[in-house]
């Protein structure tokens, strides 16, 4: 009597006779492609040799030490690996790291200035305790900037009005347009109205959509 531990038939030829033997996990891991892959993470160029399959989440996380990009639900869902590639935020968990050839990448390390001095955002989240565990912070300071990156350049969310909408300029933040902007990052302690403020702070600063690797260059 077969078993369901036992391994699965050959597949029978044509002709009848006993078929090739069928692909087991390790077959798949020893036939894995790799390439060489150049990032520039926060200022700082890295050649890697990776796996194709290795998402921008775990490059960052085990191959540079880069762990301030939190795994959370690890599918695109909390924001918590929120990060930004090429001045716009994403989920880096739903990256693979070989499609980011050249990019440019910012992670919450690359946030403050060179000299250590905090983000304008960094100091608004401490300021008005927009953080309670922290789990969520890396990624909402991230998409943060991001958010208002795009609030400057003029990009309307899904609640701008439509009389706004025919205005030449930054967008107005108010704090349906923040809660909006960063829906996509979750907070499981519930710090989103200190975050609000927060954000609505920073975004009166202008230094609050550059990078500590921006100031560099």
């Amino acid at each position: 009597m077969a078993h369901a531990t036992d391994p699965p038939d050959p597949r029978p030829a044509h002709g009848g006779g006993p078929g090739p033997a069928p692909r087991t996990p390790d077959d798949t891991v020893a036939g894995a492609v790799r390439s060489r892959v150049g990032l520039r993470v926060n200022g700082v160029h890295h050649d890697l040799d990776l796996d194709h399959r290795v998402t921008l989440l775990d490059a960052l996380r085990e191959q540079l030490d880069l762990t301030g990009a939190k795994k959370g639900c690890d599918h695109g869902q909390c924001g918590a690996c929120t990060v930004l590639v090429d001045g716009r935020r994403v989920n880096s968990c739903l990256l693979l790291t070989v499609a980011l050839d050249g990019c440019e990448i910012t992670t919450v390390e690359g946030l403050a200035a060179p000299e250590g001095a905090l983000h304008p955002l960094q100091r608004a989240f401490i300021e008005h305790d927009a953080f309670q565990c922290g789990y969520c912070t890396p990624g909402q300071l991230c998409s943060a900037v991001g958010a208002l990156r795009e609030a400057a350049a003029g990009h309307p969310s899904h609640v701008t009005a439509a009389t706004a909408l025919a205005a030449a300029g930054p967008a107005v933040l108010s704090a349906e347009e923040i809660r909006e902007r960063l829906s996509g990052n979750l907070c499981r302690c519930g710090a989103y109205p200190a975050i609000v403020r927060a954000v609505a702070e920073a975004g009166a600063d202008a230094a609050a959509t550059a990078t500590g690797a921006e100031v560099t260059a």
